[in-house]
Parts: C-alpha cells; sequence; structure tokens
C-alpha cells in the first residue's frame, strides 16, 4: 500500500511540473482522497479553462474506480466550475486525459483500460491546446 501510495504521489508530481512547463498553474491537493469532503488531486488552469484531475496510474491495462471517487471528483467540479478529467498514466505509456462521462460504467465501478483510454482520451499536448469540451 505504501509503494502504490508513493507511486501515485510521484506520478501526481511529475503531473504537476508537466502543467507548469506548459504555461498552465497547477497545484496538488494536500489529503485529496484522505478528507470527508469531496477534493481532487490536481487544480489547474491556463487563465481561460480551470480542470479538476483526479490522478491515477497502473501497472495494468484495466483498472476499476469506485463510483463514489467519481461523483465525488464530479461534485468538486460542479462548485468549483472547473472541466473534471481523469488523468491515467499507465506503465510505460503516456499520460491520458479522460472526460468522467466516457468512462465505461458497471454497477459498482467504473472501468479504465488501455483501450478506452486510447480511443476516448486526449494525450497531453491535445488536452493542453484544443478545447476538450467539445471532444466526443
Amino acid at each position: 500500500m505504501v509503494k502504490r501510495k508513493k507511486k501515485g504521489s510521484q506520478a501526481e508530481r511529475d503531473l504537476l511540473q508537466l502543467f507548469w512547463e506548459n504555461n498552465w498553474a497547477c497545484l496538488r491537493v494536500a489529503g485529496s482522497g484522505n478528507t470527508s469532503f469531496p477534493a481532487p488531486d490536481l487544480l489547474a488552469s491556463n487563465g481561460r479553462r480551470q480542470v479538476a484531475l483526479e490522478c491515477k496510474t497502473f501497472k495494468r491495462e484495466c483498472k476499476y474506480l469506485e463510483l463514489q471517487e467519481i461523483s465525488q471528483l464530479r461534485a468538486f467540479s460542479q462548485m468549483f466550475g472547473a472541466e473534471a478529467w481523469i488523468a491515467i498514466k499507465f506503465d510505460y505509456k503516456p499520460w491520458y486525459f479522460l472526460k468522467i462521462d466516457d468512462l465505461k460504467k458497471t454497477e459498482k465501478s467504473c472501468v479504465v483500460s488501455l483501450k478506452l483510454a486510447q480511443e476516448k482520451g486526449f494525450l497531453l499536448d491535445n488536452f493542453l491546446t484544443r478545447n476538450p469540451k467539445n471532444h466526443n
């Protein structure tokens, strides 16, 4: 558990640095996932767009996310006025950015796969430079 948390924290810091290197202000939210209030892992803005990101790293090509985690991201984003996104990093693959509505839902969770990320997701450059609000 500690190793997985450490890997996730490092991935968040790596993504934070990528945002800053691309002229986006970005911050990590202290205690995200450990508070009774909904909170994303990262908040970022370029002055025109504000995004709330839940960051995930995976070894396997498929992962299940709790529905509660997704609904909390949605709730926070709506209250904050930010777009809600999942930032996904599979081992040896680039970051992918998925809208939460593009996740495949089951009765108890949301499924994220490498295939889904490649089909529906944005790579970092496209995410930062395009207007993903209109992405289908």
